[in-house]
């Protein structure tokens, strides 16, 4: 689905179109809410490396060319793309304490998966200003519920983390999700099925490992 566009700016590094087109629209994709993983669930191939990311290369690649624009992915690195910047240029979305951008409705329970670049100007709207949940959130749970203090304020231990995730003692972070993650009550009816946080937490634990 559409995450919102913007009109780029030199600041926002958007790579060309092609060699003499330059991008003047951008239009970020990804999931909020559970139409994307359903669709991934009836159209992709779970015994691919990496499966999400091969489906999503699959959809957008061919979309981009049908309207001669440019496909563009989080995952293609390094160097990588500056996905959280751009989504702040076209989401209602904020920095959370935990580090993922945060939406006021579907709070962490959402993701940019690639980005359409477009030679042509389109009229963009303003995305709808709101202020960040995280604001009035003194409890902080996102922070205070990781059994292993990985995440503090702006910090990430990621040793840590995984240490705990594939222990005996992290069969919960490993089987439901994160706990830090799901502690948050904001857009918590969107929470990720079982299925798919098992899904995302394989990915990480595989990435956080690799060399």
């Amino acid at each position: 689905m559409s995450r919102g566009a913007f009109n780029p700016l030199p600041e926002d590094h958007i790579p060309d179109v092609a060699a003499d087109r330059d991008a003047r629209t951008v239009v970020l994709v990804g999931n909020a809410g559970p139409s994307m993983w359903a669709a991934f669930r009836r159209g992709g191939s779970f015994s691919l490396a990496n499966p999400l990311d091969t489906w999503t290369r699959k959809l957008l690649t061919p979309l981009a060319k049908r309207f001669e624009g440019r496909a563009v992915y989080p995952f293609d690195g390094p160097p990588y793309h500056p996905f959280q910047c751009w989504a702040r240029r076209a989401d209602a979305v904020h920095s959370s304490p935990m580090g993922p951008l945060i939406h006021s409705e579907f709070g962490l329970w959402h993701a940019y998966r690639g980005a359409i670049i477009l030679a042509e100007r389109l009229a963009v709207p303003e995305p709808v200003s709101s202020p960040s949940p995280c604001d009035n959130c003194e409890a902080r749970p996102c922070l205070a519920t990781c059994p292993v203090g990985a995440l503090e304020l702006g910090k990430f231990d990621i040793t840590k983390c995984t240490e705990h995730v594939t222990s005996g003692a992290g069969i919960e972070c490993r089987e439901s999700g994160c706990l830090a993650r799901r502690a948050c009550p904001v857009g918590h009816k969107h929470i990720y099925s079982t299925d798919q946080a098992q899904f995302h937490m394989a990915a990480f634990l595989r990435a956080a490992n690799s060399p």
